[in-house]
């Protein structure tokens, strides 16, 4: 009896102590239930068992109301109006909402808004033309003409093709076109056609991109620059819900261009500080040839220039009338350098080794102690032929070069400083394995020296053949005379650019005064496009950029010699 009376009151305390300590089904918060906590007794102190003992009811997790659970309603429909591009349309896609043809049915509606509505989806439009144009810009003014039907400006008579999207989206901006004035048809068929038809302008969205179109700026305004002002660019439409209509769980992209992913590098042709330049540096002061063009290379993320000369200590006195061929440069000489924003520097030239293998190592000390990237060249025959890798806004580059014209002594060995020479299989090779790493590989040669706008037959070769493992841009920075230029498998070929830094004044006339600068964009590890800055030498040392004329003039020939 007594053993009996015990047991009784010990299950009674048991169901007094589980609900105050431990829920019988885990946490009600889990279960989406409201439960109020009452302090519990110490279990130390006298308790005082109650003659009426009221259970707590249990709630069984599987009779939750529905509505106390939050949840996403997936049957709910998406309809997307036919202004929506591509890319915005995949992240409703990659979401388990339905996506619906039937704009009544539709529960959301992703639309064009006005641009002065905030928070929303801004996508870029870009203007662009087959590579092969001379013409850089327009005036919006001049757009909208062509757009309801005008024929002045610069690309008067023109039809402007774009996909449908876009030209719904277009039409929302600034209303409908002139009849006749637009050609609808696939984004293929428009990028098929950049190289073949010669006369016509294309509207393409930002990440639509490719290396062989020119884009066209907008009253001075480039999506492919650093200094692109969005909220001044007219080529710009805005999507987003309708009020109210806000779908759980889908993040609209800010942009359909984002500023952290792009990367430009500009290209250099060579760069000689010695005899007539390095006589006019110690006569105007080290940073006299950069004072034109510098801006151009200091806005790029990457700047690349190919210097072909060491720096020595005992160098002698610039002599503008040297006759020798073997070179050097004062090493107070590289503030030039520092003054143009140098980052990577191509060491493929064959006068590296002139002043003998201590002022080689030398130089590259020099770049290591600024922290500069070199490449196609190095302290021996492995640092010079390896190639160097750098990231920037997440964009990766795989820097390699060699040079296939000698003098032997120029090239490194595996004791000795120097270029590197062409071992092509191999490069080929490591090409093609960096490109399936995800490196943007960047092929330059310091190839065999023709005094012609057309490359050799066996430069031409090579070049391809780089293109085609993989390199994204072939470049050629032996070229005191600039050189051709085409497209392969979507990688940019450039045969020479000419010469950067050096005093070659018309030789043969006007031709090695003319140079390249090519600016080369990158977004989202992809190579998207490709600008050519033209420049004229002055002064035996100092580039400027060319008049429209001469401009006009210089990349006419180019363009027809290249066969556009």
């Amino acid at each position: 009896m007594i053993k009996r009376d015990v047991i009784g009151v010990s299950l009674i305390l048991l169901l007094i102590l589980l609900p105050a300590c431990t829920p019988l089904w885990g946490n009600s918060e889990d279960l989406g239930v409201e439960t109020t906590w009452t302090e519990t007794p110490t279990p130390f102190g006298p308790i005082e068992i109650p003659t009426q003992i009221f259970l707590p009811t249990i709630v069984s997790p599987f009779n939750v109301p529905t509505e106390q659970i939050p949840t996403i309603d997936r049957d709910l429909q998406i309809w997307a109006s036919n202004a929506v591009p591509i890319l915005l349309s995949s992240y409703l896609k990659s979401s388990d909402y339905k996506i619906t043809s039937d704009e009544n049915g539709a529960r959301y509606h992703l639309v064009t808004k006005p641009l002065k509505e905030e928070g929303l989806s801004a996508w870029i439009y870009v203007l662009v033309v087959p590579f092969p144009t001379i013409t850089d810009g327009i005036k919006w003014e001049e757009f909208l003409n062509l757009w309801q039907g005008g024929n002045t400006g610069p690309f008067a008579n023109l039809s402007i093709w774009m996909d449908p999207a876009t030209f719904e989206a277009l039409k929302s901006l600034i209303g409908a076109p002139a009849n006749g004035k637009i050609r609808i048809t696939t984004a293929e068929e428009i990028s098929n056609s950049a190289m073949d038809e010669q006369s016509f302008l294309a509207i393409v969205p930002f990440e639509a991109l490719e290396p062989h179109w020119k884009v066209i700026n907008l009253d001075g305004q480039s999506p492919i620059s650093k200094t692109f002002n969005v909220d001044n660019y007219p080529l710009k439409v805005n999507f987003g819900f309708n009020e109210g209509e806000t779908p759980e769980g889908i993040k609209l992209p800010a942009s359909n261009r984002d500023p952290e992913k792009l990367t430009i590098l500009v290209m250099t042709g060579v760069t000689a500080l010695v005899r007539a330049t390095a006589a006019k540096m110690e006569r105007n002061g080290v940073l006299y040839p950069s004072e034109d063009i510098r801006d151009w290379l200091l806005a790029a993320d990457l700047t690349h220039i190919s210097n072909e000369i060491p720096f020595a200590e005992d160098c002698p006195f610039p002599n503008p009338n040297q006759e020798t061929l073997v070179f050097c440069s004062d090493p107070k000489y590289i503030s030039l350098l520092e003054d143009v924003g140098t980052d990577i520097v191509e060491l493929t030239g064959n006068h590296f080794q002139d002043w003998g293998s201590d002022a080689t190592k030398l130089t590259i000390q020099m770049y290591k102690q600024r922290g500069w990237l070199y490449y196609g060249g190095g302290i021996d025959l492995a640092d010079a032929r390896a190639a160097k890798l750098i990231i920037n806004n997440g964009n990766k580059f795989a820097f390699i070069g060699c040079n296939p014209a000698g003098p032997v002594f120029a090239w490194a060995t595996e004791f000795q400083p120097g270029a590197a020479p062409c071992d092509y299989a191999w490069m080929q090779s490591e090409v093609s394995r960096l490109r399936t790493e995800g490196y943007l590989p960047i092929v330059t040669f310091q190839y065999n020296e023709s005094y012609s706008v057309q490359p050799l037959p066996e430069q031409t070769l090579d070049f391809q053949h780089m293109a085609n493992a993989g390199a994204v841009i072939v470049s050629g920075s032996q070229a005191h005379l600039p050189q051709t230029m085409e497209f392969i498998k979507g990688s940019f070929i450039h045969y020479g650019l000419g010469n950067l830094f050096f005093d070659q004044m018309d030789y043969p006339v006007i031709g090695t005064r003319r140079e390249f600068i090519d600016r080369h964009i990158f977004y989202n590890g992809k190579y998207i496009s490709t600008e050519l800055l033209t420049a004229m030498l002055e002064d035996y040392s100092r580039p400027r950029p060319m008049t429209q004329e001469e401009r006009a003039l210089f990349l006419e020939e180019i363009f027809r010699a290249s066969g556009w």
